[in-house]
């Protein structure tokens, strides 16, 4: 059986929030809740449902995130 990869965070790139929530292995509930709580900036143009997140604001959440042993 194959494991399929995570896709890799690339600093330039514009993700959409379904894009950013599969490169970080995560649901997109949880990535919402990343959002909401401030812990993921993004951009919402003015008039626009449409969220994207940068490259470089999923890396800086990474870098911030304090890894636990044992969690």
């Amino acid at each position: 059986m194959t494991q399929a990869l995570k896709p890799r965070i690339e600093g330039g790139r514009v993700y959409s929030r379904q894009e950013a929530a599969e490169a970080l292995g995560i649901s997109l509930s949880t990535l919402k809740r990343l959002v909401k709580n401030g812990h993921l900036r993004v951009s919402k143009p003015h008039g626009m449902r449409r969220v994207f997140i940068t490259g470089e604001s999923i890396l800086s959440m990474l870098d911030d995130t304090l890894v636990e042993r044992g969690a």
